[in-house]
């Protein structure tokens, strides 16, 4: 076994001050308790004859008082209980001076030296010399070591610390054998002297004098206990007669620390008490052991200086730890000082609020409910709060002021008043206006391009008037000054095209839906007086963007509401007047706010329900509904990446091919917009991503045109039959969800007595249509037929528009009921492949109207390649686009003698020539295809079908006339 070093009095002193584990060990091992006090006890007097001990064959007889004591303990240890350390140390003290008799004379403790002692390892912190300590260990296994100890003239033995190693911690090793702990066992321990001993069933308690520093030098025996060893005696290096400058520097220096330590911790007076009497720097070896035990140092740090046994070295590592000591002792004096100061000032604080309670009683100014809180930091803060806000804003002068008032007001008015919450919210509000904060905008028509194209496919018109828009926005330096208002059916996208333009011009973008709006504070503010007031919504936006030129969209701006709390329309006139908006006053800001930077975006389906003088101040871009080709394109390009996307599915996992798009969109979605479109995608994603969870696939799922059914069950839609048959037309009309055809019917209900009923939910403009019309018939009849009676003298007839549950109107239905009832009345069915719109007056004009776009997409989707309406409208239609005219034939007129003889052939002379003209300009409108288009078997094709269209023509003809030639006697 290796040599120990010697532990020093400080880690004694160290191991008295630190609390130790009340619990032995499981292994028996013995556990040093440190007492909570140092008592620096003289040794008393003992002889000097017995200065070594012998083994434990051969060792002195003990005194009779020491044969006793064992005896007693034996007799007793059950019914004993254990001592506290402040009894240890009164039976210590009267065992060092009341016991000892004249005749029992104490050895001088200096001149213990042992050749042989009994060692036990102890836990903790190292016992250091000159200190008197109680110490407790387990009876199993060291009572057969006091045994033999306390049969000692001298009793004392040898304490060594055992500690964790490697962790750096003192947290003991349990070693299941005794006699493993002799290889844990440090270099150096303390030969300690026992005072005072009691021994009871569990634990041994004594009280020990640390005498000198020990080293083993060999073990007697190693297999149990009691451990006997030869140990030697390390003195400290020029320890004898010791008078260095270096050694009284550093003596000096221990005894400045400690003198420096006591003021800040009390809890070392008395152990400093002690120390000063026993130790002095005239003795730097006990000063240096006694210091170190002072300090709440480890035990690795007090193994150390027990180790050292050089004066110098020993001084050195005692100063170390105590300066360490009094760097901690005044960190928690000035932890304790910083609470003591805060606890003061909250109770002055209190004391003040108390006092103040009581003189505001005396003067009749206190109200029971209400408790008096001048917050004057929280004030403070929140001023503060506002102005490193106001730092950063450009606040024109009037505001500057405005502020600068109420912030005024604020500091003079009472904390529990309800105005200064509202005072309060008012200053929030305020700055949080971006005042004079602008964004950059970005006016490169190359990236705005950019953004437009990866967005939106189709609505080439759309892109290229926004474009336009921003290149005179650029010219002029800035979009301000203009309101744009975007028409179009639902599902087109015309919400996407704000956040577009917003982007493409790298400005913020703020939309809030005026769709139902009934209360014109929501654009205006309320005003302050009420409770829970707050700004509109478009001092909400400017807040919201941080920036006083946003693009702010205005959605659904055809359905706001009037009602008793205003007219929200009317307010939105000073908001989107270029004239006006420079100086916007809400009413709850109450303060002139610069809106002309903004870019308003308005989105609507019809601009009929805009008020007019609304309507005056946009500018119109309509957005009509998509063909199949274009509905294919965003399904391809957007809609279908997007839902993927969402779905976390890869494009190579799942396939959509044209066909099966194609299919679902003239089966399933052939609304206006793809806002259906896209839903049924989702739903058929939805499915799809069910049955990849349940049924995983390696290879790539194809969606086919036949397998649509299984996703989304029957069509919506079905292909139409032939529109054709006596009474039967075809019109064309615009509702929200864009383009659409209506077929009109009309019957012979009895020939008694004239007039005419409507049915199919028809609104009062169809109404006064289908009146006009028949009025018309009346009246005009003989130019279209050579009947010597009128038809119309007798006949009542029934007008009647399909799927009566859905609610139409609208100025463009006339030329279209009169062409049922005329081809009722003629018994002849129309031309086939024709639809028309257009409002008949009743002299037989033919008015313009609306919509022509839509219409057109209508009809192409029913397969109708001809269409008839108003003269006044082939401006419109020469601006639609090409693709959307591929293919049409358009019919204009002016009256509607030139729509019966297009589709009866029935006309008086005077207009045939007008008829014609119509018929020169459809086919000049459609453009006529070069020759060599065409190749000889496709013309003969078409000149055979011809052929079979006219001879079934004729035999339709024929049959109708012979149903009306039956018809008279069937009647009668």
């Amino acid at each position: 076994m290796t040599d120990n070093e010697n532990k020093s009095p400080e880690e004694k002193q160290e191991t008295s001050n630190a609390p130790q584990p009340e619990n032995t060990a499981a292994d028996g091992t013995v556990t040093a308790e440190s007492g909570q006090e140092q008592t620096a006890a003289t040794s008393g007097n003992e002889n000097a004859d017995d200065r070594q001990e012998k083994s434990a064959e051969n060792g002195g007889s003990a005194s009779d008082g020491d044969q006793k004591q064992p005896q007693e303990t034996d007799a007793h240890a059950a019914e004993e209980r254990p001592l506290s350390s402040d009894e240890l140390l009164a039976a210590a003290a009267n065992t060092l001076f009341p016991q000892v008799g004249a005749d029992t004379v104490l050895a001088d403790a200096s001149t213990i030296r042992p050749e042989q002692v009994f060692v036990i390892p102890v836990y903790g912190r190292p016992f250091i010399p000159g200190l008197i300590l109680p110490v407790q260990v387990a009876t199993k296994p060291w009572k057969s070591t006091f045994d033999q100890i306390l049969k000692k003239k001298n009793k004392v033995l040898g304490l060594f610390c055992v500690s964790a190693e490697g962790d750096g911690t003192d947290k003991p090793e349990i070693i299941d054998q005794e006699s493993a702990l002799l290889q844990k066992i440090p270099k150096t321990g303390c030969l300690i002297r026992i005072i005072h001993a009691r021994i009871s069933e569990n634990e041994i308690q004594f009280i020990a004098e640390g005498i000198c520093r020990i080293q083993i030098g060999k073990f007697v025996n190693t297999d149990h206990p009691p451990f006997l060893a030869h140990v030697t005696y390390p003195q400290a290096a020029n320890e004898t007669g010791a008078s260095g400058d270096d050694i009284k520097a550093h003596a000096m220096t221990v005894v400045n620390s400690i003198r420096e330590l006591l003021p800040l911790n009390h809890i070392y007076s008395d152990e400093i008490k002690q120390f000063t009497l026993k130790f002095s720097p005239n003795k730097p070896a006990e000063l240096a052991d006694g210091a170190a035990a002072l300090t709440t140092a480890t035990g690795r740090e007090l193994q150390e200086v027990l180790d050292a046994t050089d004066i110098l070295t020993r001084l050195k590592k005692s100063a170390e730890l105590l300066m360490k000591e009094v760097e901690i002792a005044k960190l928690q004096n000035d932890i304790r000082n910083t609470v003591e100061e805060k606890i003061s000032k909250r109770q002055r604080t209190y004391f003040l609020k108390e006092q103040l309670k009581v003189i505001r009683k005396e003067l009749g100014d206190d109200d029971d409910d209400d408790e008096l809180d001048f917050n004057n930091k929280s004030l403070l803060d929140f001023a503060m709060k506002l102005e490193n806000r106001c730092l950063n804003l450009k606040m024109p002068e009037h505001v500057k002021e405005h502020y600068a008032e109420e912030l005024n007001k604020l500091k003079l008015i009472h904390p529990s008043s309800p105005e200064y919450e509202v005072v309060c919210t008012y200053l929030d509000w305020l700055t949080q206006i971006p005042w004079g904060i602008e964004k950059e905008e970005n006016l490169d028509l190359k990236h705005a391009r950019k953004i437009l194209d990866e967005d939106h496919d189709a609505i080439d018109e759309v892109k290229d008037r926004i474009i336009e828009f921003i290149a005179l926005g650029q010219k002029k330096g800035s979009t301000c000054g203009s309101i744009l208002l975007l028409v179009g059916p639902p599902g087109v996208g015309k919400t996407s095209v704000g956040k577009s333009v917003a982007r493409a011009l790298d400005r913020p973008f703020f939309r809030f839906s005026v769709g139902g709006l009934r209360d014109e504070s929501e654009v205006k503010g309320h005003r302050r007086t009420y409770i829970g007031a707050m700004p509109g919504k478009l001092i909400q936006a400017l807040k919201q963007s941080k920036c006083m030129n946003p693009v702010i969209m205005l959605d659904e701006i055809d359905k706001i509401s009037n009602s008793n709390m205003g007219n929200p329309s009317a307010a939105l006139l000073e908001a989107l007047d270029p004239e006006q908006n420079a100086n916007f006053l809400d009413h709850y800001v109450n303060l002139d706010v610069d809106l002309s930077k903004c870019l308003f975006i308005c989105t609507a389906n019809t601009t009929e329900t805009i008020p007019p003088a609304l309507l005056d101040r946009m500018d119109t871009i309509s957005l009509s509904g998509y063909l199949e080709k274009e509905k294919l394109a965003i399904a391809k390009h957007h809609l279908l990446p997007r839902l993927l996307k969402d779905a976390k599915l890869a494009k190579k996992d799942v396939k959509f091919p044209d066909a099966t798009l194609k299919a679902l969109i003239e089966n399933y979605a052939r609304e206006a917009g793809v806002r259906h479109l896209e839903k049924l995608l989702a739903k058929i994603i939805r499915k799809l991503v069910v049955k990849l969870i349940e049924k995983p696939q390696e290879e790539p799922v194809t969606i086919a045109p036949e397998d649509l059914y299984e996703y989304l069950k029957s069509p919506l839609f079905r292909p139409d039959d032939e529109l054709s048959g006596v009474g039967i037309s075809t019109g064309l009309a615009w509702t929200a969800m864009g383009g659409t055809t209506i077929p009109v019917e009309a019957a012979l209900v009895n020939n008694s007595s004239a007039g005419i009923s409507l049915t199919g939910s028809l609104g009062d403009v169809m109404q006064e249509s289908a009146q006009i019309a028949y009025s018309f018939l009346c009246s005009h009849f003989a130019n279209y037929s050579n009947a010597e009676k009128n038809y119309f003298d007798t006949a009542k007839i029934h007008l009647h528009v399909p799927a009566g549950a859905i609610p139409k109107d609208g100025p463009s239905a006339g030329i279209t009921m009169a062409t049922a009832m005329l081809s009722l009345a003629l018994g002849k069915a129309p031309e086939k492949g024709y639809a028309m719109t257009g409002e008949l007056t009743l002299t037989g004009k033919v008015l313009a109207i609306g919509g022509i776009r839509e219409k057109t997409m209508a009809a192409k989707r029913l397969g109708i390649k001809k269409i008839i309406c108003p003269r006044k409208n082939e401006n419109d239609v020469k601006d639609l686009p090409d693709f959307v005219k591929d293919k049409m034939e358009y019919f204009f007129v002016d009256t509607y003698d030139e729509v019966a003889e297009l589709l009866f052939h029935a006309v008086s002379e005077k207009t045939a020539g007008a008829v014609k003209k119509a018929k020169g300009k459809a086919k000049d409108g459609a453009g006529k295809k070069k020759k060599d288009q065409k190749d000889p078997k496709e013309q003969k094709g078409q000149k055979d079908q011809k052929d079979q269209k006219d001879q079934k023509d004729q035999k339709d003809q024929k049959d109708q006339k012979d149903q009306k030639d039956q018809k008279p006697q069937s009647e009668s």
